[in-house]
């Protein structure tokens, strides 16, 4: 099969068609709900809350209640070692981006360039286009995330030491504790106590961990699905909602948000692909389709809404920050959908 084939098989799947447009549209109808005056001024905070507290830490929880394959565990162990270094290599891939940058300026486009918005924006595209191993990998990915977010990002932005109340941020919020109790329940399966569950049309009666509530709580498992299924399209409303809410104009006389957007969209995915390419190719750390593409979504997103906050609270350009944060969000609309067909093409290459 050579090239254009790929890329017309691409462009003429359905499913994965049907997941980019149930994003931009969704999106879009967001921010017309939000400009008609159908959704008030509050909507977007309200539904990110939602999203943020009930649809994605069901989310999180219910994609590791499956079985465990050895090659999804493998991967999923790549993945950590890659989310943890790649926060490295970007710290100091970013200086050189921003050399003509001084003082709080160039430090807030660091920041931001390295953070992006994994968890609010990043999960739903993955979830929707693939399913829940995507999303097993995401939430391994944030790991690494969620620990410079609040560690390094935090003192880079307010020049203090490490505080407290950041801890307390990185572990004890509801998509951290879902995550690390599915992910516990997801490896250490086989060692916990097992119970039979009968035979269904479909399968044959087996033993499964206790604690695959899926399997042995069906009637509790149900409604945290259900909640999991909110997650995409609530969080594409709330995006599309706070978008009508913003400037746009004053925002894109911006040429640094510009900029920064080209970064964070482009550059950063891009160089997380590059390497992806050398780790695999020499075996140091081999990645599947599957986690590149879950990765590369992940690192195209628009800047972290904690970064932006930072910035805010610390006064370390505020305006270009909030700026920053939308342009990047109106290029990721955009880009990430560009980046998902290079990833489709790439996989049907088979590369990876």
């Amino acid at each position: 099969m050579n090239v254009w084939e790929i890329i017309v098989m691409t462009f003429t799947d359905m499913g994965f068609l049907s997941a980019i447009a149930s994003t931009i549209l969704i999106i879009l109808l967001g921010f017309f709900c939000r400009k008609r005056g159908i959704f008030n001024e509050n909507v977007g905070k309200i539904l990110s809350k939602i999203v943020l507290t009930v649809a994605l830490p069901a989310l999180a929880f219910t994609a590791f209640m499956t079985d465990i394959d050895s090659e999804q565990l493998a991967q999923g162990i790549n993945v950590l070692i890659w989310g943890i270094l790649m926060y490295i290599v970007l710290m100091f891939a970013m200086k050189p981006l921003y050399l003509k940058y001084k003082g709080d300026e160039k430090t807030t486009l660091e920041v931001l360039s390295i953070f992006g918005s994994t968890t609010f924006f990043g999960i739903p595209i993955v979830s929707a286009i693939l399913g829940p191993v995507g999303v097993i990998y995401a939430n391994i990915f944030n790991i690494g995330y969620r620990i410079f977010l609040y560690s390094y990002a935090y003192i880079r932005m307010s020049g203090l030491k490490m505080e407290l109340k950041n801890l307390k941020s990185m572990f004890l919020n509801p998509i951290v504790i879902a995550t690390f109790l599915g992910l516990a329940i997801w490896l250490f399966q086989e060692f916990l106590p097992q119970v039979t569950v009968a035979a269904t049309e479909t399968e044959a009666a087996r033993e499964v961990a206790i604690l695959r509530i899926d399997q042995t709580l069906p009637w509790l498992y149900a409604p945290m699905e259900y909640l999991s299924k909110l997650a995409s399209p609530l969080a594409w409303l709330a995006i599309g909602a706070t978008l009508a809410e913003i400037n746009i104009g004053q925002a894109a006389k911006s040429t640094s948000s510009w900029y920064y957007a080209g970064v964070k969209t482009i550059i950063v995915p891009a160089i997380n692909l590059a390497v992806f390419f050398l780790t695999t190719a020499t075996g140091i750390l081999v990645f599947d389709i599957d986690a590149v593409t879950t990765m590369i979504v992940m690192m195209a997103t628009p800047a972290a809404t904690v970064a932006v906050a930072y910035a805010i609270n610390f006064e370390r350009e505020a305006i270009l920050a909030s700026n920053a944060s939308l342009l990047s969000t109106l290029a990721a609309v955009i880009l990430i959908p560009t980046w998902l067909v290079i990833l489709n093409i790439i996989g049907n290459l088979g590369i990876f």
